[in-house]
């Protein structure tokens, strides 16, 4: 019997190959994050050629241009 099946049967597990459903849910609640916060960074940047004149989704907070960003409030 192979090492890597022989160990599988000694720890009661029932298969040596399960694949974890934790790692699946990080990895679709990380892409959605992503997608979304980089979809709220683009409405709120520069419009690119062609897009200046479009209007904002409803659902896209306004976020404000600062000054000095970066620098604090001093």
């Amino acid at each position: 019997m192979p090492l890597l099946m022989q160990a599988a049967t000694q720890t009661g597990a029932e298969s040596p190959f399960q694949f974890p459903l934790a790692f699946t849910l990080v990895y679709v609640v990380g892409f959605i994050a992503a997608v979304s916060i980089g979809s709220i960074a683009w409405y709120n940047s520069k419009r690119p050629a062609g897009w200046e004149s479009k209007k904002r989704p409803d659902f896209v907070p306004e976020v404000e241009k600062e000054d000095n960003p970066g620098l604090g409030g001093n």
